[in-house]
């Protein structure tokens, strides 16, 4: 008397059970990637994959770029004559320049 019972584990492909096993894996794969899973999920990224960036970060973007672009200003000899100036006792601050330059801050 024949066991008609595979017994074997779906491991093995040659074994009915593995054969059933495939079949059923292949199904489940076309099932997923029919026409219209494809065009449900086409329809979800158009939907909810949507990315708004404001203006205002858009335009630091731009403003980051050219200041990144530009040359360093070397200002060190500006600062040692100052320095020397100070130091001296020489320097004579332009009082009008720096309340316009307060105001303008202000405002």
């Amino acid at each position: 008397m024949s066991n008609t019972i595979d017994t074997r584990s779906p491991f093995f492909p040659n074994s009915k059970t593995g054969q059933q096993e495939i079949q059923r894996a292949k199904q489940a794969t076309l099932k997923r990637n029919s026409y219209e899973r494809a065009q449900e999920l086409n329809d979800m990224a158009q939907r909810d994959a949507k990315v708004t960036i404001p203006d205002t970060i858009k335009d630091f973007s731009k403003i980051k770029r050219v200041a990144d672009a530009t040359e360093p200003v070397d200002n060190t000899d500006k600062i040692a004559k100052l320095k020397a100036q100070i130091q001296a006792g020489t320097y004579q601050p332009d009082y009008d320049a720096i309340a316009d330059r307060m105001l303008s801050s202000e405002f």
